[in-house]
């Protein structure tokens, strides 16, 4: 009886708080406007929810399967397309005019949806043929898919021939997509859809790890053969993860592509290599395996990123560029990067948190 009424206790308790949570962020994307008249630091904020999602979804397959994918980025970009042309496209047939709250719940929840299944789809093409990969030839496949949707969508050309040729053409190239008769994409994921699906999936990234399949997905990275000789299908469990962390970063780009106060082009420069690091830094920044590390991490990158900016703009910076051409800190930042990563190695192979979580308690002696 004990035990019936913890778990109904704890199943209230989550219930109180996911109410709770959802009222928070309804009235965030009512009032953020007020409480922030700074657009670009409503951005700020709302694009840091979005890397948390792109760093959650990463640490899936990089810190609790233990493979190495730096082509994360092409996952992120297929959300981020395919949520770009659905959302012009409704707002089109919907008559245009304001994206609002109320008609982002007709559009955003198709645009997710659509997003999150396209990337899962090509996260299983991906995945089925590579992941009996290891180490670095994983790493070289997942890296030539990401660059492959990059260039494809960079370089399609008006007059391709075949259907495929020319639905390619109409995004853009590499001026980017910018809506039905280039009318720029409706940014409707505003603070509620953008607050709130960091929440949700953080809540999903969590009940994974600590589920027996996290369990079992961690043992495969510790030792596969061991795992293996107690029933756990490695390919199945590789694949698996694949796709759940493909997905994730689908619905990571398909919010970023129609978040509120964004910009309403979907460039496919936003999805390179340099994207894929950073994804990667923030994984291991925070610590691998760690859900609360790699929100962490997804955070401090964001807002290093936006100080690096902000830098580059001052005239201090900028008088030294018309002195040295050379001089570009965004390009440096991928040198930071780097050292900051080769420090952690040395000083902290485990990240900031290493596996641990932030807001995990141990349990008393005694119980399970």
């Amino acid at each position: 009886m004990s035990t019936k009424a913890g778990v109904s206790t704890g199943r209230s308790k989550g219930l109180l708080y996911g109410a709770g949570a959802l009222v928070v962020v309804l009235l965030l994307d009512v009032f953020l406007k007020d409480l922030v008249p700074d657009s670009s630091i409503r951005q700020l904020l709302m694009l840091a929810a979005c890397n948390v999602l792109v760093a959650l979804s990463l640490n899936i397959i990089n810190g609790m399967a233990g493979q190495f994918s730096i082509g994360h980025a092409g996952f992120v970009g297929i959300g981020g397309y395919t949520s770009a042309v659905i959302a012009s496209h409704l707002h089109h047939a919907l008559g245009d005019g304001e994206p609002t709250l109320a008609r982002s719940f007709l559009v955003v929840p198709v645009c997710l949806l659509a997003s999150a299944l396209l990337s899962a789809l090509f996260g299983l093409m991906v995945g089925l043929p590579s992941l009996r990969l290891r180490g670095d030839y994983l790493a070289i496949v997942t890296l030539g898919f990401a660059e492959i949707f990059r260039l494809v969508i960079a370089t399609a050309q008006a007059e391709a021939a075949g259907p495929i040729g020319r639905a390619l053409s109409s995004l853009g190239g590499q001026n980017g997509y910018q809506g039905v008769e280039n009318q720029g994409v409706p940014l409707y994921a505003g603070p509620f859809w953008v607050f709130g699906l960091a929440l949700l999936l953080g809540v999903v990234a969590w009940r994974i790890k600590f589920s027996g399949w996290g369990r079992a997905l961690r043992a495969l990275r510790e030792d596969e053969i061991a795992a293996a000789a107690v029933g756990v299908d490695p390919t199945s469990y590789k694949v698996t993860s694949f796709v759940l962390a493909a997905t994730g970063a689908g619905i990571a780009g398909g919010l970023m592509a129609i978040m509120r106060d964004g910009t309403p082009v979907v460039n496919p420069d936003n999805y390179n290599f340099a994207a894929s690091f950073d994804a990667i830094t923030m994984v291991i920044l925070g610590g691998s395996g760690s859900v609360t590390g790699s929100a962490l991490g997804g955070v401090l990158i964001t807002f290093t990123i936006k100080a690096i900016e902000l830098l580059q703009s001052t005239d201090l910076v900028q008088s030294l560029r018309r002195a040295y051409d050379g001089l570009d800190l965004n390009a440096l930042r991928m040198i930071v990067y780097a050292v900051v990563l080769i420090a952690l190695m040395i000083v902290r192979p485990e990240g900031l948190l290493g596996e641990r979580e932030l807001l995990r308690r141990k349990r008393p002696e005694g119980k399970a």
